[in-house]
């Protein structure tokens, strides 16, 4: 029976510590002995970005913000109308809707969850 290794992303900090050392002109064995990572696993997340690193992700302006989110749940257990959360947020009702809908719907929809998925 063949094992295989368990795969193990590389965590925010252990990507930050990889770019550095590419910057600096460190080799992929290096980087990776720093890790304890194979060669091959950092050869692959550096060429997924063509050898750049790419900018820190930031959240559109368009993008629902958690206090809105919490709005929407606070509406959601006042028993409020998605038209009527819409107007109190100044967002189009259709915008609520697929948020409620993406994100366990009436029932079950939770601000921080649904903030946090978004996030990732």
């Amino acid at each position: 029976m063949r094992k295989y290794r368990k795969r193990n992303p590389f965590t925010e900090s252990d990507k930050e510590v990889m770019w550095d050392r590419w910057r600096k002109g460190d080799s992929l064995h290096a980087i990776a002995r720093l890790l304890g990572a194979t060669h091959t696993s950092v050869r692959r997340h550096l060429a997924v970005n063509g050898g750049i690193q790419p900018p820190p992700r930031q959240r559109s302006r368009l993008a629902l913000t958690l206090s809105e989110r919490e709005e929407i749940s606070r509406g959601i257990a006042t028993g409020h109308s998605i038209r009527s959360i819409s107007r109190v947020l100044g967002r189009a009702p259709s915008n609520i809707s697929r948020e409620l809908h993406c994100n366990g719907g009436r029932q079950n929809y939770r601000a921080c969850q649904a903030d946090q998925v978004t996030s990732t």
